[in-house]
């Protein structure tokens, strides 16, 4: 299962309006868990199962409610129990058909 999720403060005392310091923390927590996972601009993907995932998911919202008064939190999920490998495999599959190879879903990895 994949759980997307953004964090930030709704507040920064930066100037700048950056935020990047508080996200750190929260990335900090993703990264210290041990489970597959990817950051990108807006959101970090984390693969897992439920009960493992969803602890990663609040430990990272309290490291910047740690650091600000208010944290806003948007989490996305998709739910496909028994697949693993999907944080690489959907966007490998997207690649293929690109490139113009066949190959979708019937080449998907299934966990036994």
């Amino acid at each position: 299962m994949l759980f997307a999720f953004s964090v930030a403060p709704t507040t920064t005392a930066d100037e700048t309006a950056s935020m990047s310091e508080a996200v750190a923390e929260a990335v900090r927590v993703v990264r210290a868990s041990g489970l597959p996972h990817e950051t990108t601009s807006m959101f970090t993907t984390i693969e897992g199962e439920w009960d493992e995932v969803m602890p990663v998911i609040r430990a990272a919202t309290e490291a910047v409610l740690a650091v600000a008064p208010r944290v806003s939190l948007v989490l996305k999920a998709d739910l496909r129990p028994g697949r693993t490998g999907e944080l690489r495999g959907k966007v490998e599959r997207v690649e293929r058909h690109l490139a113009g190879k066949a190959g979708g879903d019937d080449d998907e990895v299934v966990a036994p």
